[in-house]
């Protein structure tokens, strides 16, 4: 046995944790974690907004897609010397962790950033960061790499007014992909506009030579407005309910319903958006729930022969809440879930009195919205009505009453388990020849299953293909889906290459988001990545996805290697079970992409466009990209 000592130990001193497990910090070194180090700059420049130091904030993103700016007017950071440390206090918050002036509630009433750790993980994961500071009349600046400082602070000559300004670069060696999304920020800097009503915001895209300015007067009832517009969603009432209230709480609420079958709320902590809700949404829906209730006894609108459950209450409710808090208890670093216990009751006795007041005011209003409540009920019962006749005529408890084409997997229920979806008999038989029998099943589909963008429940539960389909994922459909009852830990969209094949995975994607959403939200739903082309040059074989891989695999291999042999797949059905297993089905070498639902609102807008019945948004999305489909199909 190899021995086990105190040498065995390592401690990891300064920023090196943060290099070290970048992901404990920003959550991983996707795109997701690369665009949070801007969030984290944003959020401090927010918070000298918030607490009345700041009134303009600046974000550029540089030509080379890969670096940014972030200024604000505010306060500046303190370049004098830290009592402890004796280093400058600007060295200590960016190299220093659980550092920072928000600690004590003399500097700030509320902030995003609580922990101190934002603005040096930033600068522990950048290849380079200068901030430079605006302040006691003069302008300063230190610079940084891999969150080592390269030099003390320099007093770089006499200055006006006040402010931060951070430039920084993320290392290449900690994420894999360098560049940063330009809509994404966009959307993060304006959100911020709308929150923070009275701070310019201002967006210059350098890839694109473009300058935006974001200032609203009316805060998140317009945020409300843009929303409800970008989803094209047919609002229940004219006017929304807005609640601007602050005392000791401040929380600021804007609500409507519309005829959307999904309850949408975009929550925010002190400008920080929480996307996996917390107590301050739990509150909120507790506050609903009761005023709507209160609204309905006392005018004795209580449906007969109808239960009204707290989902139909919400069903079809699109609404803002950010509410403003001294000290938040955010769930990790990435401050994406709120779990403060005593907001619950404070939430719910903040909003329920006044929505109940609205609807006591607006009969009008308060008539359709319950009318449409009861409407969401009605639809609940018949969908369970039908999903109980399919359960009952297909047990999937019993193997023996799964689909005749279904081959199952011996491992099902297991969370290594796989269903491939698979476009068509042919393709299917090489999957069935090719896969893992005990841990992968294939579910062949004929032809392009249903729309069901503009189909009812009951067309399209009687859809033969997305029958089965239902039937072998074994955990219903609708309002009755249990995702505790799902037959397999991954469910995999295997579809040709081609535009026929991206049109079924759209199709097979659609219908999964507006009737099984927890599959996507769980992250169980994968979309396969078979190659459309086998390139053999010498003795070696490479696979490429698509024409611009073919391109870089013949620039980087071909050259002085005689002429390659390029073949181009028709289908999967062309493949043979031991390439198809090689390429697309071994979990050693495939590729496989996860669908994630970042944004509700903006998913439902774009599925309602694409496959929705009116054609024209179809339209200028295909005349738009009218090239990238010639290219395509060369």
């Amino acid at each position: 046995m190899p021995s086990y000592t105190a040498k065995d130990i390592t401690v990891l001193e300064g920023l090196e944790p943060v290099r070290k497990r970048p992901g404990m910090y920003i959550g991983g070194v996707g795109s997701t974690g690369l665009h949070h180090l801007a969030w984290e700059i944003l959020d401090n420049a927010i918070d000298e907004a918030m607490n009345g130091h700041a009134s303009n904030i600046s974000a550029t993103l540089h030509e080379d897609g890969s670096s940014m700016t972030i200024t604000d007017d505010g306060r500046g950071i303190p370049v004098d010397k830290h009592p402890q440390s004796k280093k400058s206090a600007l060295e200590v918050v960016f190299t220093v962790l659980h550092a920072g002036g928000k600690f004590e509630h003399g500097s700030y009433k509320t902030a995003g950033g609580l922990h101190g750790v934002g603005a040096s993980v930033v600068c522990a994961l950048s290849k380079e960061l200068v901030v430079t500071v605006k302040r006691d009349g003069a302008q300063w600046e230190q610079r940084f790499r891999q969150g080592i400082p390269q030099g003390a602070v320099k007093k770089l000559g006499p200055a006006r007014g006040t402010g931060t300004t951070v430039f920084f670069r993320p290392d290449a060696t900690i994420f894999p992909k360098v560049e940063f999304d330009a809509a994404v920020i966009r959307e993060r800097l304006e959100v911020a506009s709308y929150l923070h009503k009275g701070v310019k915001v201002v967006f210059e895209d350098d890839t694109t030579k473009t300058r935006e300015t974001f200032e609203h007067a009316d805060g998140i009832e317009a945020y409300l407005k843009k929303l409800l517009a970008a989803s094209s969603l047919r609002t229940v009432h004219e006017s929304a309910f807005v609640l601007g209230k602050d005392n000791g709480l401040r929380v600021d609420l804007a609500l409507q319903w519309t005829e959307s079958t999904d309850e949408q709320i975009r929550s925010y902590v002190n400008g920080i958006p929480t996307g996996s809700g917390g107590t301050h949404e739990n509150g909120l829906r507790a506050g609903i729930g009761k005023a709507v209730r209160n609204f309905i006894d006392t005018h004795s609108l209580t449906p007969k022969g109808v239960t009204l459950t707290a989902d139909d209450i919400r069903e079809g409710l699109v609404g803002v809440l950010s509410i403003f808090i001294a000290e938040p208890q955010f769930q990790g670093q990435t401050k994406d879930r709120l779990n403060n216990p005593e907001i619950l009751s404070a939430i719910d006795s903040a909003v329920r009195p006044p929505i109940e007041h609205w609807l006591n005011h607006n009969l009008s209003v308060a008539e359709a919205i319950v009318a449409r409540i009861i409407l969401a009920a009605r639809a609940r019962e018949a969908s369970r009505a039908a999903q109980q006749e399919v359960t009952r005529k297909s047990a999937t408890s019993n193997r023996l009453n799964l689909p005749g084409k279904l081959s199952d997997c011996s491992a099902s229920g297991r969370e290594d388990s796989e269903l491939f979806i698979v476009e068509g008999d042919s393709a299917g038989g090489s999957a069935k020849q090719g896969r893992d029998r005990g841990r992968q099943a294939v579910l062949p589909l004929r032809g392009k299953v249903l729309n069901v963008e503009s189909a009812s429940l009951s067309k399209v539960l009687e859809n033969k293909e997305l029958s089965d389909l239902v039937t072998a994922l074994g955990c219903g459909i609708g309002k009755s889906f249990d995702i505790t009852r799902l037959r397999y830990g991954r469910v995999i969209i295997l579809a040709d290459a081609d535009s026929d094949g991206n049109h079924i995975a759209t199709l097979l994607l659609t219908f999964i988001y507006r009737h099984m959403t927890p599959l996507m939200t769980a992250g169980k739903v994968y979309l396969a990545q078979p190659p459309l082309y086998r390139i053999d040059i010498g003795k070696e074989t490479h696979w490429a996805l698509d024409e611009g891989q073919k391109a870089q695999i013949l620039e980087r291999h071909g050259k002085g290697r005689g002429a390659p042999e390029i073949t181009r797949f028709k289908g999967l059905g062309e493949m043979m079970p031991k390439v198809l297993w090689e390429t697309t089905l071994n979990p050693k070498t495939r590729r496989l992409l996860r669908v994630e639902v970042a944004d509700h609102i903006m998913t439902d807008r774009v599925i309602n466009e694409l496959m929705g019945k009116d054609a024209s948004a179809r339209f200028r999305f295909i005349m738009e990209r009218a090239e990238e489909a010639r290219e395509l199909d060369v």
